[in-house]
């Protein structure tokens, strides 16, 4: 029998001997809503009150391990027709059971949003900090932010960055950075300090955001020797030897 409490456990409820006894029946009006193959074997019982009784039945429905059935049933005074007044699939002590539920915004990952998806607000968000409390005191056009990065949002970008960086770019032999490339575009702030913007269309980082110390073949100084052709050309040679001299008459 599941192990369950009273509802009333320092009152002594008196077993309704009538309703004990009511197992048939009981299964009867049950399986009118129950599906025969989920219902398993009688539990037990457990005294509600005064002509009311709780019967358990295991459960054999699929993907409900160590749930049963608990089918409250009921009678009026002087009367023997027992009536079931509810039905409820519970929990045992070794039941399967989903995982404690945790709100849609906490189980977010950065790859799982779309450009479709809403953020909710987060007022109180370590990586930003308010625009007035920054050196530069506010925003000019176009620029109109209420928030901007802290010490901690851009130090948490940075590592990030050059963490998607590092793997994209090993084994480029190029010695110039992009410090010094021509189609680097600065950004602003402090993480300008250390990364830009690619725009060179050659490049496999165009568009894409590049740190200052990196480097790659597409560089607006780089050159390269000119060199030969692997296949070169050789002028044709004649086999006198094997001429053959056709004269006119």
């Amino acid at each position: 029998m599941p192990e369950t409490e009273n509802k009333e456990p320092n009152k002594t409820l008196k077993t309704d001997r009538i309703l004990k006894d009511a197992i048939e029946e009981t299964l009867e009006i049950a399986l009118e809503v129950i599906d025969q193959n989920e219902l398993g074997e009688h539990l037990g019982h457990r005294a509600e009150g005064d002509r009311l009784l709780t019967h358990f039945f295991d459960c054999k429905k699929p993907g409900y391990v160590g749930w049963h059935w608990a089918i409250t049933v009921s009678r009026v005074p002087r009367s023997r027709k027992v009536t079931v007044s509810e039905i409820d699939l519970l929990p045992g002590k070794n039941a399967l059971l989903a995982p404690e539920w945790v709100p849609w915004e906490e189980r977010l990952k950065p790859g799982d949003v779309s450009p479709g998806d809403v953020l909710p607000y987060r007022q109180d968000d370590d990586r930003l900090m308010l625009n007035r409390e920054t050196e530069s005191g506010s925003d000019e056009p176009p620029l109109s932010r209420l928030r901007v990065l802290s010490e901690e949002g851009a130090s948490d970008a940075r590592r990030r960055w050059h963490r998607a960086q590092k793997s994209r770019t090993r084994g480029r032999k190029s010695a110039a950075t992009c410090a010094s490339c021509g189609f680097l575009v600065a950004i602003e702030g402090e993480l300008g300090k250390a990364f830009g913007v690619c725009a060179n269309e050659w490049s496999n980082d165009d568009g894409r955001l590049v740190p200052l110390s990196y480097s790659c073949g597409a560089h607006s100084e780089t050159d390269i020797q000119e060199q030969g052709s692997q296949w070169p050309i050789t002028p044709p040679r004649v086999n006198e030897l094997d001429l053959e001299i056709i004269t006119e008459d």
